[in-house]
């Protein structure tokens, strides 16, 4: 367990940017490391004052139990607006114990929280993990009154291959489709605020890295030239219209697997739609950071989330 919690010590540092690696050791590593999180995760306990569920059953998918951890302030009286988070690893990995201490931050601010697992290629290909975020939000909703949840005030943050799940979130109506058939068929799958880290975009970009295009034909079942009225649809840059969820995008300026300009698309297509948010790029920034840039990006990301969901309010 030594071994496990250094690790899991390293990584955790980086938790809320959520890096994680794919190539050659870095991934091995980090699967390691992810490995270590979870088992450590079942052990942390939360903040006295932090009600904290785990394994709540959301919903079905291909025949499985979908499941989420959720926080809520011991203390808070009436209904809060809602936080999902979302997990990375390239779509076929990582778990959402690894996220419940961020649950627990959320909710010492006076949110409810739930850190989301979806199922995982490639056992399951698109669009499994879509159509599981978006079952999650419609349990949320139809759950609202049993978790003092505000229905009309949900957001998703994700990190990776769960940023673009969150924005997904965003950008997609009920008539967009991938609603999937998990439960809470009567419920809106869309939020009203998402923060993506380094999440990608575009799935068609011609400047994606051999890396994460292997990445991403593992999770489509197929290559952008095999498949490409799907890597469309998977892609949020698509959906993007007015009316659509205030987003925050943090990405990195060397990141080796989502080049910038994933960040810069969803911008420009943000910037023609009139949907309000911002981009911020970090200079030199990999696929994650720790440090005081982590700190500034989270602070950032509780700023974006009190300005469009406690406003007014």
């Amino acid at each position: 367990m030594r071994r496990a919690a250094r690790y899991a010590k390293g990584v955790s540092n980086l938790l809320f940017s959520g890096s994680s690696g794919y190539s050659g050791v870095i991934f091995s590593k980090m699967k390691l490391a992810l490995f270590a999180l979870v088992l450590l995760a079942q052990e942390r306990k939360p903040p006295d004052d932090v009600a904290f569920e785990r394994d709540l059953v959301y919903g079905k998918g291909g025949g499985e139990e979908l499941k989420l951890n959720l926080s809520r302030p011991k203390s808070a009286e009436g209904a809060l607006p809602c936080v999902l988070v979302i997990h990375g690893g390239g779509w076929a990995g990582g778990h959402r114990a690894g996220h419940d201490e961020i649950t627990w931050k959320l909710a010492k601010r006076g949110y409810v929280s739930a850190t989301v697992g979806y199922r995982l290629a490639p056992r399951h290909r698109y669009p499994a993990a879509v159509e599981d975020v978006k079952c999650a939000v419609r349990y949320l909703r139809a759950n609202a009154e049993k978790h003092g949840i505000d229905r009309d005030r949900l957001a998703a943050i994700g990190f990776s291959a769960g940023g673009h799940l969150s924005m997904m979130l965003g950008v997609m109506g009920k008539d967009d489709g991938l609603e999937g058939d998990g439960g809470s068929a009567d419920q809106s799958s869309q939020v009203q605020c998402v923060v993506s880290f380094f999440g990608p975009a575009n799935f068609l970009a011609k400047d994606l890295p051999e890396t994460s295009q292997k990445i991403l034909a593992t999770f489509m079942g197929g290559t952008a030239e095999e498949k490409a009225d799907d890597y469309k649809k998977a892609s949020p840059v698509t959906y993007v219209s007015k009316g659509d969820a205030p987003m925050l995008l943090f990405q990195g300026t060397k990141d080796p697997l989502v080049p910038h300009s994933q960040a810069l698309a969803m911008l420009d297509a943000m910037t023609a739609a009139g949907v309000p948010g911002r981009v911020e790029l970090l200079p030199g920034a990999q696929h994650g950071w720790g440090g005081p840039e982590a700190a500034r990006t989270e602070e950032a990301t509780y700023a974006f989330l009190d300005l469009h969901l406690k406003k007014n309010k």
